[in-house]
């Protein structure tokens, strides 16, 4: 504080608060599942090193698909090459030799395959058009909403063989029971979304129907064969202007959303037909919020003005916030998952060295090498980590104990530890630090004589 004639002030002390010193752990550790992660999921009966199971399987799955190939034997009208991809895998099922079957959507005879470039070594999945491949992402594992959310017998993995909303036979059964609006609604944001991207763009999709919709894990969606219309439709000619018919086909892509939301919310193709339009509506009305039928009833109902997929936003309302949560939780479950492997390329890499050194049965010609020195420790240190027993004689398996004999090593703590040898007559109490050491001086002479034998082969 200062005075100043008779008056007193008082002033802010700027001097810095002394920074608390900060100790990190000098090896490494699995730190606990985060709370909002741990309570958000159900807990396993046991905890787990790794990943979820169900993450687990779900992208080991998708590596399967991402490298399936195919007998060229039994599949010979499948081509081995298309320009710069090879490696061909139909995505769907190929059309009888004698019959010419075309795409619904398109008019033309179309093929899809999963192949892989040989510029980048990537996976795109290639839609063929007579003449034309169309090349896109490839997304393994990826399936349709036509063939996920309504029974079609004609349906495979991800096209359709019928005409969106016509029916050359019996209109396919509905499934049991009605969606989850919050599934609808999730979809909702995640096709107005690719709209509003697409429009802002100064461009339309045009493909915006179930079999052109490809849904990835559990509510992961996105648009497919966007362009094709585009390409197949283009007048070279001075007089068109292929911008001059993109409002119109906007205010077709809002129609076909809103045809595509409400078949989800009838659950079945029917609702969507003219005539069953307004026992849909009541359906929706019934089991849906106000909110969601007004978003339908926008987007199907002629406005008499351009409507943009802005508009819609202010029904979604709230729900895009849900969504935005939702993602977000589901990033961070993830990032939990994440974190349990990204050690384990380091404990790996460890076990690797280790076994170049244990049981080698020979080096520079002493056959004895292995057995010896500061090999004999780590043999034994093998055997602590791998070879345990109870006092009854049966293996003591237990996986925290060898993750963390590893990371002592790795960090090379000062902990002492006691190595058994096999028959039991000799006991040697070292430290984790001269295990470490012993175990870099072992494998750094592996490289070193590796290294000569190469440079002496050159």
């Amino acid at each position: 504080k200062e005075t100043v004639g008779g008056t007193t002030y008082f002033y802010t002390d700027t001097t810095p608060a002394p920074v608390t010193g900060m100790v990190f752990p000098n090896y490494h550790i699995y730190p606990p599942t985060a709370p909002h992660v741990a309570y958000m999921q159900p807990k396993a009966n046991a905890p787990s090193f790794f990943m979820a199971d169900e993450l687990r399987q779900e992208l080991i799955n998708r590596h399967l698909i991402t490298m399936a190939q195919i007998d060229q034997a039994d599949m010979p009208a499948v081509p081995t090459e298309v320009d710069s991809y090879h490696s061909l895998f139909p995505l769907e099922p190929l059309p009888p030799p004698n019959r010419i079957q075309k795409s619904s959507n398109f008019g033309y005879i179309t093929s899809c395959y999963k192949a892989v470039n040989s510029k980048d070594d990537l996976p795109y999945c290639l839609r063929r058009i007579h003449a034309l491949v169309f090349a896109y992402d490839f997304h393994a594992g990826g399936e349709t909403m036509m063939s996920r959310h309504f029974n079609d017998p004609n349906a495979d993995s991800y096209f359709t063989k019928r005409k969106w909303g016509q029916h050359d036979g019996p209109l396919p059964r509905q499934h049991a029971g009605l969606l989850p609006e919050s599934l609808i609604w999730a979809y909702i944001v995640q096709l107005s979304s690719a709209l509003r991207t697409i429009h802002t763009a100064g461009l339309a999709c045009r493909v915006m129907d179930p079999t052109k919709i490809l849904i990835t894990g559990k509510t992961r969606l996105r648009v497919n064969c966007v362009g094709v219309f585009d390409v197949l439709t283009f007048d070279n000619s001075q007089n068109n202007n292929p911008l001059a018919l993109m409002a119109q086909y906007q205010q077709a892509d809002l129609i076909s959303l809103g045809k595509v939301v409400l078949a989800l919310a009838c659950n079945s193709l029917a609702g969507i037909q003219r005539e069953n339009l307004q026992k849909a509506m009541e359906l929706v009305t019934i089991n849906y919020s106000s909110d969601l039928k007004n978003l339908i009833l926008y987007l199907l109902t002629d406005q008499n003005r351009m409507r943009s997929v802005n508009d819609i936003m202010p029904m979604i309302g709230a729900r895009f916030y849900t969504q935005l949560d939702a993602a977000q939780m589901r990033n961070d479950v993830i990032e939990e998952d994440l974190a349990k492997e990204v050690q384990n390329g380091r404990l790996f890499r460890l076990l690797a060295k280790l076994g170049t050194i244990n049981e080698r049965p020979e080096f520079q010609k002493d056959p004895t090498w292995s057995e010896t020195g500061d090999r004999y420790l780590l043999k034994l240190f093998r055997d602590h980590l791998f070879h345990q027993v109870t006092e009854a004689g049966a293996p003591w398996i237990d996986l925290s104990h060898i993750i963390s004999c590893l990371n002592k090593l790795d960090a090379g703590v000062p902990e002492k530890i006691s190595l058994i040898s096999r028959d039991e007559k000799s006991v040697l109490v070292v430290t984790y630090s001269d295990l470490k050491r012993c175990f870099e001086n072992t494998f750094q002479e592996l490289i070193a004589a590796a290294n000569k034998d190469q440079i002496n082969s050159n």
